[in-house]
């Protein structure tokens, strides 16, 4: 199939202003630092603003080259501020680039922030039909869709009240519908999606994944989420600091950027109480991977068991005990499995210092890089604390296989009781 999108060379330049400050003003030094700025420019009209704004440069897109086809369903992670968004906009002709040219073929909808392309005063309904002729279709052509529009959505009570009016979850999901249902050759979404609710986020990948496959279009999906993108995309760019630094398949560049940066993670961390991750109710105080003798090791081999030790201390008395959970995240982001720790009623209430270990038993984890995830809540699920890839670990596989030498599919890889009778000799 031929290039839909082609980018050559693109770069975005910001130019950004900033006010030289002292390090601490009080409101009697700006009133007379403005009177005494007044009196200069009344005194001597010509002499030079001496409030010089000191401009910057900012690139938010550096020298970007990139090809997209019919029918791909590209991802692009990155940190924040890595330019992801600033191409979507460029994508989107809603800003223009620098430098560089981008080549579109076909209709681009896009759905980059909460209400993007609906006017507030008009009803749900009315923002279908106007949504469409922005698309470039005509009447006719939205009527078709409008009843798939409507049942996606959910929103046939609120169709006729103005979208100021809708929540912001009500926002997205008819703007997604609309999005989704009116054609376009090319359809760009943005982490807006984070707005809904679990349910409609599978959904909605899985619409983008319907018609890609079956009408051939292209999807464009910007997410910070590794499930979504790995459900939906065959391949993925990566960004860091306005350039591309990584255009692949989706499990090589998912595994890369979630080990990115974190090839010196360590396997064991510990703070002291005033800087320890948590709130005024708990905090956590240290961290560590143990092998069975009680030693601190980052690799293990799958017939060893892994000793997963933390401490935290509760501040204050309560009537509710906190929930300890730990959660195992694999090289693709993906949850292995949670642990919630017993509930144990002389050790949950009180204003003390605690030590859990929780033991991942031999031959459960698969070979590969996982990451540990601690949290604290009550059990209404009031989060104290969720301190993501605290610690990591990585588990080996070197036993001899005798016929299959690949990477083992699934998540984990229990070693099973397996019994196999003869129950008829073969003639």
């Amino acid at each position: 199939m031929g290039s839909i999108i082609t980018v050559e060379n693109l770069s975005k330049r910001y130019v950004i202003g900033h006010q030289k400050q002292e390090r601490y003003t009080t409101l009697r030094d700006v009133i007379s630092h403005k009177i005494r700025g007044i009196v200069q420019r009344i005194r001597h009209p010509l002499s030079p603003n001496r409030e010089k704004t000191i401009l910057e440069e900012f690139w938010a897109l550096d020298n970007i080259n990139l090809e997209i086809k019919q029918n791909d369903r590209v991802g692009i992670i990155g940190r924040n501020g890595a330019g992801k968004s600033t191409l979507l906009k460029i994508l989107s002709r809603i800003t223009k680039p620098t430098t560089g040219r981008i080549t579109i073929k076909g209709r681009v909808a896009s759905l980059l922030e909460v209400g993007t392309g609906f006017h507030p005063e008009l009803t749900g309904r009315e923002n279908i039909f106007l949504n469409g002729a922005i698309l470039g279709m005509n009447r006719v052509d939205i009527k078709k869709s409008f009843d798939e529009i409507v049942a996606f959505a959910e929103v046939e009570k609120f169709l006729d009240t103005p979208v100021k009016r809708y929540s912001s979850g009500m926002y997205v999901r008819l703007a997604f519908a609309v999005a989704a249902h009116l054609e376009p050759e090319i359809l760009i979404v943005d982490e807006v999606l984070a707005v809904g609710d679990a349910q409609f986020q599978k959904k909605c990948i899985g619409k983008m994944n319907d018609t890609s496959q079956r009408d051939g279009r292209t999807v464009i999906f910007v997410s910070h989420s590794m499930t979504a993108i790995s459900a939906l995309c065959n391949k993925v760019l990566i960004m860091d600091k306005g350039k591309l630094v990584l255009d692949a398949p989706t499990q090589v560049a998912v595994e890369q950027y979630v080990n990115y940066g974190n090839t010196n993670q360590l396997s064991a961390v510990e703070w002291c109480i005033d800087k320890a991750p948590g709130d005024d109710v708990a905090k956590l105080l240290k961290v560590a991977v143990l092998n069975g003798k009680g030693v601190v090791s980052g690799s293990f081999e799958r017939r060893e068991s892994i000793h997963l030790q933390f401490e935290y201390i509760v501040l204050r008395k309560s009537f509710v005990p906190l929930v300890a959970q730990i959660q195992i995240m694999n090289q693709s982001g993906i949850c292995v499995f949670m642990s919630i720790k017993p509930h144990e009623e002389k050790t949950e209430y009180g204003r003390c210092r605690y030590r859990c270990t929780c033991v991942i038993p031999a031959k459960l984890m698969k070979e590969g890089n996982f990451q540990l995830d601690i949290i604290l809540t009550t059990p209404m699920r009031e989060v104290h604390l969720h301190k993501k890839s605290v610690v990591s670990f990585k588990v080996n596989d070197s036993v001899l296989r005798a016929f299959y030498f690949g990477p083992i599919p699934g998540i984990v890889r229990p070693d099973l009781i397996w019994n196999t009778q003869i129950v008829s000799q073969g003639e």
